[in-house]
């Protein structure tokens, strides 16, 4: 017996020095004395455990609770081994039996809770970290796993604190840095992001995750070159990931490389040739070159993509094919954005004379602005019952049924109208101002990944406002309009964006001022989407790197006859697109 504890006493040091190999050799030196050494069974259990043999730990753990049931360690971490394995309902019930053995247990709290969170149980999960932190207020991973569950409830301040509590106690946690950057990122504060994820490749050099959270945030920066060499280092320590390869795509694409950003798609498609992200990148490429043939039926890989919110139709009706349609119904889906719905509703006339009945769903806030839309029978708001139809067709799936070339873009503009009502009460209104009217709208949606790209800061607008005989009006709702202080000192604008559209339904004012101005200048927003619709004069600042709709170089687009597009020539560059812009306006009010 003296030997045999000698042995173990062996193997415990080895094990902690993580020697696994001299350590496990030894625990079997003892099982082979005490074929039923619960200690010996546990050691090797969670040596098991940490060289990946999971299914070899759960039955030596096993077989050491048969010999000492009860030991709360024993089911606490048989639990962590459970819930590797996704088995968590077995989790569950280890770590619950750990905690009636012994309440205080800040392990199995927070076993327990991270086995509740893979459940969905986000309360309890929340709670059982709650209590692993007051059990153990020291320890780290407690309060790494509490920040990630206040994470998964939207509780960000929480889980912030949460993280950085785990910091401070263990300053080298990269696990915990990376989910801080991730919580610091959903909060729009990309720069504090950025440091953190930093923090995280410090102290692991080796953490492909660490990188790549690195990258996107720097992609969301702008700083597109560094974000190229994160995701380069996540490949060189893992080649094997369509998602990296993906990612690295679309950086190089918004370099303007989209032959290298092809290549890296064609190897992710390589690696998995049903990975839908690879598929659909690769769509906006060829669309944004203008290779419709390929690029629409690469597309509709979207759907089967992370993020697409509009579900799969589930009702016996078939999928439209483009055929003729002979008096039958057929129900269009809108999906993605309001820029997305307005662009593609053209597609309901050429719908119509194929012969059906055409039937739209969409956001009911919009209803009022598509009811001007020739070629709809019927407008259904999302979230209701449509009535009987015979097929179906998602709106952005439309150019593909039906064929659409760069040749054969439907331009038939205006094809939305705005209300007569509205444009003479905003005629009236807007007649006292003297002057080239500007309309401008400068930021879209920040919750958007690429939006720091397409968005400029509403100072960028200095150039145009200087222009003599120009007035500018600001046509921003929501995110953005916390500048207009700003800019106060810097030139006049007269804000209507916080009186359009509160009643009349979306876009319904906006479009009526609209009527009413002589130009709109707009970053990449559903703001282009309506001038262009309306048939109004639209200049659009565009990124280096810019959405696939607006094709390559050309500075006019054949979605839209009445819209002039205005470029970056470098990434970042948006003085020389204002000045350019101003150059036009002071030259056409200069001229004859």
């Amino acid at each position: 017996m003296a030997a045999t504890a000698e042995t173990l006493a062996l193997a415990l040091h080895y094990d902690r020095q993580g020697a696994l190999q001299a350590a496990e050799q030894l625990y079997r030196q003892v099982l082979q004395v005490e074929p039923h050494h619960p200690d010996a069974l546990y050691s090797l259990g969670m040596i098991s455990f940490r060289k990946g043999r999971s299914d070899l730990a759960v039955e030596h753990l096993r077989q050491a609770l048969a010999q000492k049931p009860t030991m709360p360690v024993f089911h606490c971490h048989l639990g962590m081994v459970y819930r590797a394995l996704g088995r968590l309902e077995e989790a569950v019930a280890c770590c619950e039996e750990a905690l009636r053995l012994q309440p205080d247990y800040a392990e199995a709290h927070h076993n327990l809770g991270a086995a509740l969170s893979g459940l969905g149980r986000l309360r309890e999960a929340t709670a059982c970290h709650e209590q692993a932190v007051r059990c153990q207020p020291d320890f780290a991973a407690a309060h790494n796993n509490l920040g990630v569950a206040y994470q998964a409830e939207g509780k960000q301040d929480e889980a912030v604190a949460s993280f950085q509590r785990a910091l401070r106690l263990q300053p080298a946690f990269a696990e915990a840095y990376i989910n801080l950057g991730g919580v610091l990122q959903t909060q729009g504060k990309v720069d504090e992001a950025v440091a953190s994820f930093r923090q995280a490749v410090h102290y692991r050099p080796d953490y492909v995750l660490a990188h790549c959270d690195l990258a996107t945030a720097l992609y969301r920066q702008g700083r597109l070159e560094e974000a190229v060499t994160s995701f380069q280092h996540a490949l060189r320590l893992n080649p094997n990931s369509p998602d990296t390869h993906t990612n690295l795509g679309g950086v190089l694409q918004a370099l303007g490389k989209s032959e290298e950003a092809l290549a890296c798609y064609e190897e992710a498609l390589r690696q998995k040739p049903d990975f839908a992200e690879a598929h659909r990148a690769r769509a906006y490429t060829w669309l944004l070159a203008g290779d419709f043939e390929r690029g629409w039926p690469e597309y509709e890989w979207r759907s089967s993509c992370p993020g697409f919110t509009t579900p799969p139709w589930r009702g016996p009706q078939p999928a439209w094919d483009g055929s003729p349609l002979e008096e039958r119904n057929i129900l269009l889906r809108a999906e993605q954005g309001l820029g997305d719905i307005l662009q593609f509703i053209r597609y309901a006339s050429l719908v119509e004379q194929r012969g059906g009945r055409v039937l739209v769903e969409a956001p009911a806030r919009l209803m009022p602005l598509l009811r001007t839309c020739p070629g709809i029978d019927q407008l259904i708001a999302q979230g209701t019952d449509p009535p009987p139809f015979d097929v179906h067709a998602l709106l952005l799936s439309l150019p593909a049924l039906l064929g659409t070339r760069l040749a054969t873009v439907p331009a038939n503009t205006p094809y939305l109208t705005a209300d007569p009502a509205l444009v003479e009460k905003w005629r009236v209104e807007l007649s006292g101002v003297t002057g080239f009217k500007v309309g401008i709208a400068w930021q879209g949606n920040p919750s958007q990944q690429t939006d720091r790209l397409r968005s400029v800061a509403l100072t960028g607008f200095a150039p145009v406002a200087a222009v003599e005989g120009v007035h500018i009006y600001s046509l921003q709702k929501g995110a953005g309009t916390e500048q207009l202080g700003s800019v106060a000192n810097c030139f006049s604008i007269t804000d209507l964006g916080s009186r359009l559209d509160e009643t009349t339904g979306a876009f319904m004012d906006t479009a009526a001022v609209l009527m009413n101005l002589d130009l709109v200048i707009t970053v990449d927003t559903a703001m282009a989407h309506l001038a262009g619709a309306l048939g109004v004069p639209v200049w659009l600042a565009l990124s280096f790197a810019p959405d696939w709709r607006w094709l390559r170089e050309r500075p006019d687009s054949p979605w839209y006859f009445s819209m002039r597009l205005f470029r970056q020539v470098r990434p970042g560059d948006w003085h020389s697109v204002f000045e350019q812009m101003a150059g036009e306006i002071r030259a056409r009010l200069d001229g004859p």
